[in-house]
């Protein structure tokens, strides 16, 4: 063996030597209580979207008006019907399932056509309170307003002076009064207006509807009192 042939053996062997060593990664442990939490938590979530997409599209069968019932009339089957309707928990609404329980009840106030019917705006108890009471109001043409009278209207009913005298010096008496149903009027165009007021009021309007001398005030609604 020559020198160089030794030389180049050294050579190798010292570089193969000095040559690094591969380095493998150790592979990261996998904890299966993670993976099945991560899983749980997926899942739990799905569950919850899908909930609230079907509970916000949730409908309920209710009671709805299927016309519009004055103020102080009793309920009959043709003023109701039902619809299935997406309303929120907080809403309060009757029950299809309790159509026929509302049937015969009394309307505590104008009911519109097309609105959800509320157990509040119907009464068993009828209109009239106790501490109430009910007094007919002959209204002749000309006491009646351009607009006619509708139930549930809130009016002042205010002394006047006989026809064709002076009124009177001192501020007229008004007393209140809500309107509880209209009546038809007759061939002369007198209409009976039945007027619900507190007992206490209840003689002296009684009065003036036996006299005539008054005059009515419309008042709204919120500034009746």
């Amino acid at each position: 063996m020559t020198a160089t042939s030794e030389k180049a053996k050294v050579n190798g062997s010292a570089g193969a030597a000095l040559r690094a060593p591969n380095v493998v990664a150790p592979r990261g442990r996998r904890r299966p209580a993670l993976v099945v939490a991560g899983v749980a938590m997926a899942v739990i979530g799905a569950l919850a979207a899908v909930w609230l997409v079907s509970s916000s599209g949730q409908r309920v069968d209710v009671v709805v008006l299927a016309r519009d019932v004055p103020y102080g009339s009793t309920i009959t089957r043709d003023d109701l019907t039902t619809a299935a309707v997406s309303v929120e928990a907080t809403v309060a609404t009757v029950s299809a399932r309790d159509l026929r329980d509302v049937v015969g009840q009394t309307a505590a106030t104008v009911l519109a056509k097309g609105s959800l019917l509320s157990p509040a705006e119907v009464t068993t108890t009828g209109v009239v309170q106790p501490g109430e009471v009910l007094v007919p109001l002959p209204l002749t043409v000309e006491k009646m307003p351009a607009g006619g009278l509708t139930a549930g209207e809130h009016l002042g009913i205010v002394d006047a002076p006989p026809q064709g005298a002076d009124p009177v010096p001192e501020e007229p008496l008004s007393l209140s009064a809500t309107v509880v149903r209209v009546g038809v009027p007759d061939i002369n165009g007198l209409v009976i207006v039945d007027v619900m007021t507190d007992v206490e009021d209840g003689p002296a309007v009684a009065m003036r509807a036996a006299t005539g001398r008054f005059a009515l005030v419309v008042v709204p609604a919120q500034g009746a009192k």
